[in-house]
């Protein structure tokens, strides 16, 4: 039951039928017409601002406006108590009690789909994220990246829409080069005792790759580790196999699982970037051209080669990209290019890329080839996961790196746990730098947001723990005739603004909406809870040890939007803390 599409309706029906009775004039379109819950100082459940949106359209004040369409709805709704009209023209809507007690009894019916948007045309969508380089452990910058993809996913398929989530491989190119030699030298190393060449930048430091290389040994699949050029093959194979593996188990540690994983050096030995350059060429979307040098690099520095070239400015990059270097190799974004044409092949409704922030200058680029491939804009959407910042003791916190010169993932679940990271990464928009506080995530106060809700849950479980009754047992709902307290119908409204939530976080892409939500209606619960220290009328179990089936179902109520909430973000409710 979302209350806010209901009296949206119903308002939009009243101007129809006063369009047609009473001559009010409507814009062509309905749109900017909101319901939202007033601000506490008005005594009102839902307001509107339907009378400024078609005021001046018909030469009246938003005031008069909203005196005429106030009668109208209190005529046609007898579920309203009363309606007043505020300066400069919103329309405030108070409810009567029946209201809250048939709303209350929507959410336990629908308990694991209260706030699914079922207005909403149902898509397929292909989010994308992580796709970090296979040549060792995932570290803190990947993490918040990984926690975005897989709550936005989380997010769609609790919409119901069909959610692929995929890895992008990286196992083609210079990069991977340099990490099979780094393992093939800690090969030689192990074997050997031939010494690292660890000031050589071209290598991956990290111990990690010993882990790697005696794993390899082991399994026997090569024999001789005498000549690089020999074994370089299967020794990449072989490797890569190592880094996901370690990969894959640090996202499993985090709770995210991915549906695919895909390979850039499949895509380019399968001829796809061949493919789908020549279709560029095909639709002259290429030429061949040079380069500028790039702004702040020395242009003495820099030597213009003729190379292939994708006509971005066309679909509003700020230059044009080359697909092909001068030695006759594809670029990066040419592979890129033609994995983006695999996405599309397979026909999704949306592409979702989730990427680091060292990669927001790439978003203008691959979005013009998105374009230039399917013919229509607003087919790939990207979100930018900003950077990490670890505090401790107010001071940057830095772990041990041996598994490289950064704070690897596993450390940090090691060190706060999955709950923390996955919540705590959320607490902002992830286009936001974010201070992830190691002194704030352990503890057990309001300024621990993740603490805050988990403890509400806990606390609504010891009562049904008290009377005896299990969290999941079934509730007696009908012939409810009780009334709320004003304390109670204030977080009820809290509860009717869950569906609104969903709404707005799924189709912004933003699932920090979601956190701060929980962590609001977790301290409206914890404020109720401590009316009854001094006030013993307020507790939930009264003094014969009973507690009433209207508070039981108001507890519920709660209890179900916390688990539903922290199952999207992927944290975990206890019952007992």
């Amino acid at each position: 039951m979302n209350i806010f599409n209901l009296y949206s309706d119903k308002i939009k029906k009243i101007l129809l039928d006063l369009s047609k009775k009473d001559n009010l004039k409507l814009p062509e379109e309905l749109n900017g017409i909101t319901t939202e819950i007033p601000p506490p100082k008005f005594d009102s459940d839902i307001s509107s601002n339907v009378a400024m949106i078609l005021s001046k359209i018909n030469n009246k004040t938003p005031n008069e406006l909203a005196e005429i369409l106030a009668v109208h709805l209190k005529k046609k709704d007898k579920l309203i108590e009363h309606i007043s009209v505020v300066k400069p023209g919103f329309i405030n809507i108070k409810f009567k009690p029946i209201f809250w007690t048939n709303f209350i009894s929507e959410v336990i019916k629908n308990s694991t789909s209260f706030g699914v948007n079922t207005n909403e045309k149902k898509k397929n969508f292909l989010v994308e994220f992580v796709s970090a380089n296979p040549t060792g452990p995932l570290h803190v910058g990947h993490c918040r990246g990984a926690i975005l993809g897989d709550v936005i996913s989380n997010l769609l398929s609790f919409n119901k829409h069909q959610v692929i989530k995929e890895y992008y491989v990286n196992d083609y190119g210079n990069q991977i080069v340099n990490f099979t030699r780094s393992v093939y030298l800690r090969i030689r190393e192990i074997l050997f005792k031939e010494p690292f060449p660890s000031d050589d930048q071209n290598l991956y430091p990290g111990d990690y790759l010993i882990d790697f290389a005696n794993n390899i040994i082991k399994s026997n699949k090569i024999s001789n580790f005498n000549e690089f050029d020999k074994v370089s093959e299967n020794l990449t194979s072989l490797s890569i196999e190592e880094a996901l593996k370690l990969i894959k188990n640090n996202l499993i540690s985090l709770g995210i699982k991915h549906d695919n994983f895909v390979s850039e050096k499949e895509i380019v030995l399968n001829q796809e970037v061949e493919k789908v350059v020549n279709y560029l060429k095909k639709n002259n979307f290429v030429y061949r051209g040079k380069i500028k040098a790039p702004e702040g690099e020395n242009d003495s520095n820099w030597i213009e080669r003729e190379q292939l070239l994708f006509r971005s400015t066309d679909f509003g990059d700020d230059k044009d990209r080359a697909l092909q270097k001068s030695d006759g190799t594809w670029t990066y974004f040419a592979s890129d290019v033609a994995y983006h044409k695999n996405k599309l092949d397979r026909n999704f409704d949306h592409l979702i890329n989730i990427l680091g922030a060292d990669h927001a200058g790439y978003i203008k680029r691959i979005s013009s080839s998105v374009d230039a491939l399917s013919n229509s804009k607003g087919k790939l959407i990207c979100k930018v996961s900003q950077l990490v910042k670890l505090i401790k003791d107010k001071k940057p916190f830095k772990m041990s790196k041996r598994k490289g010169n950064y704070v690897t993932l596993d450390d940090l679940i090691k060190e706060v746990g999955k709950d923390a990271i996955r919540f705590i990464m959320l607490n902002r928009n992830s286009d936001v730098e974010l201070d992830f506080d190691f002194d704030n995530v352990v503890e057990k106060s309001k300024d621990n947001p993740l603490y805050y809700v988990q403890y509400c849950y806990a606390r609504i479980c010891s009562v049904f723990r008290h009377i005896g009754k299990d969290m999941n047992s079934v509730i007696n709902i009908e012939k409810n005739d009780f009334e709320y307290s004003k304390d109670e119908i204030n977080i009820l409204k809290k509860i009717a603004e869950w569906p609104k939530c969903i709404e707005i976080s799924s189709n912004k892409l933003e699932p920090h909406r979601i956190s701060n939500y929980l962590y609001e209606l977790a301290s409206l619960f914890h404020s109720y809870w401590n009316l009854g220290k001094d006030k013993p009328e307020k507790r939930f179990i009264n003094s014969k040890n009973q507690i009433s089936n209207d508070k039981l179902i108001f507890l519920k109520s709660i209890s179900n939007v916390i688990r539903v909430g922290m199952n999207i973000i992927g944290a975990s409710t206890p019952e007992k803390m």
